[in-house]
């Protein structure tokens, strides 16, 4: 089947789109409803997709509502990203004994999840987010079979139309759905990406598209385009941030902010970690781990005689300043992709699209004065 080929499945059949592709050996991992979030996780059938769920999203603020239709996908984004598959957060690098001499033997390398993953729901922000971090890991994700779903609603702390990053999936994926439901008609518009795309589909009853449908999906993309949440002003960003590296309003953040991490942990492209040797009681058996850490933490910036950033303050501003500025030198790309999860998810409610413009209003005030 032709890449770019526009089909529909109606609802009746999504299961028969999860039969194909466990059906060719792979773990489908998608969106489910769980301790009153919308998570990833294994799926084996529609039933288990958060099923006429929305998400209500704001500044340090996220709560489940029930929509008033059978949506599949009728959410934004929840805690989980994709990063967890690709860079877990937790994994044994190696393991082995210690001999009477203190030597290592029997040493034996960590092993990798050796499941093929099918990632069901992925959205634009997160595809590029994928990316990033394949791009910063110098690994790959092309094993992965991905399903998109074009977002049919914007959260209220999403600004990926701002990092050009979304809403709407145009690379990165085997298949891309947008969910249609009208008229007490409920289907799927499916965009083949690749020809593993079309090869699943030769197992899963569609039609051509109509115009009409066609049409339909469009509006939805529009509309989703201009709901966000939010907006961030990326033009001369990494110069502005670089010019007001001391700026007041970094201390104004700071005295909010709880250097929780929160953000980092639920960023998709925030891959700061730490490795740690685990021994048992008897000394004999040793293990080398490496886990998620984060920048917000005093000890991440450790070095012999102290911390290099031991206040708030210098955290934040380090964590901002790399995410917008220093990754574009660094990667070669902006390390943030708009999805909105640091606000959604920081106890605290900071926001740093607020925090950008902040700074730029007063940078554009001293501008004035000067002139």
């Amino acid at each position: 089947m032709d890449a770019k080929a526009e089909l529909i499945i109606v609802r009746e059949d999504f299961d028969a789109l999860l039969h194909a592709i466990a059906s060719r050996g792979y773990t489908i991992i998608g969106p489910t409803v769980r301790d009153g979030a919308i998570v990833y996780d294994e799926l084996q059938a529609a039933s288990d997709l958060p099923v006429g769920w929305t998400d209500e999203q704001g500044p340090g603020h996220y709560r489940l509502r029930r929509r008033d239709d059978e949506a599949l996908f009728g959410f934004a984004v929840g805690p989980h990203s994709w990063k967890a598959h690709q860079l877990p957060a937790e994994r044994t690098l190696w393991r082995a004994r210690v001999d009477a001499d203190g030597g290592l033997t029997e040493f034996e390398a960590g092993h990798s999840d050796r499941r093929r993953y099918a990632f069901l729901g992925a959205r634009s922000c997160e595809l590029h987010a994928m990316g990033i971090l394949d791009h910063v890991l110098s690994q790959s994700s092309d094993d992965v079979l991905v399903i998109a779903v074009q977002c049919g609603q914007a959260g209220g702390t999403c600004f990926c139309a701002s990092m050009d990053t979304g809403p709407v999936a145009e690379q990165g994926f085997d298949l891309a759905l947008t969910e249609l439901i009208q008229n007490g008609r409920h289907c799927f518009l499916c965009e083949v990406g690749s020809a593993r795309g079309g090869d699943l589909l030769g197992d899963v009853p569609c039609r051509e598209a109509t115009a009409d449908e066609r049409e339909a999906a469009g509006q939805v993309h529009e509309r989703t385009a201009a709901s966000m949440g939010r907006e961030l002003d990326t033009d001369g960003l990494k110069e502005l941030l670089y010019r007001n590296y001391e700026h007041p309003r970094w201390d104004e953040v700071a005295e909010r902010c709880l250097t929780c991490g929160n953000c980092t942990m639920v960023c998709p492209t925030c891959f700061c970690t730490t490795v740690e040797d685990v021994t048992d009681l008897a000394g004999e058996h040793v293990e080398r781990q490496a886990r998620w850490d984060s920048c917000f933490t005093v000890d991440y910036s450790g070095i012999h005689g102290g911390a290099v950033r031991g206040s708030a303050r210098s955290r934040y501003r380090q964590w901002m300043t790399h995410k917008l500025a220093t990754w574009l030198d660094q990667f070669g790309s902006s390390g943030c992709v708009g999805c909105g999860r640091c606000i959604t998810w920081c106890p605290v409610g900071i926001d740093l699209t607020e925090e950008a413009a902040a700074i730029r209003a007063d940078d554009g005030a001293a501008d004035a004065d000067a002139r």
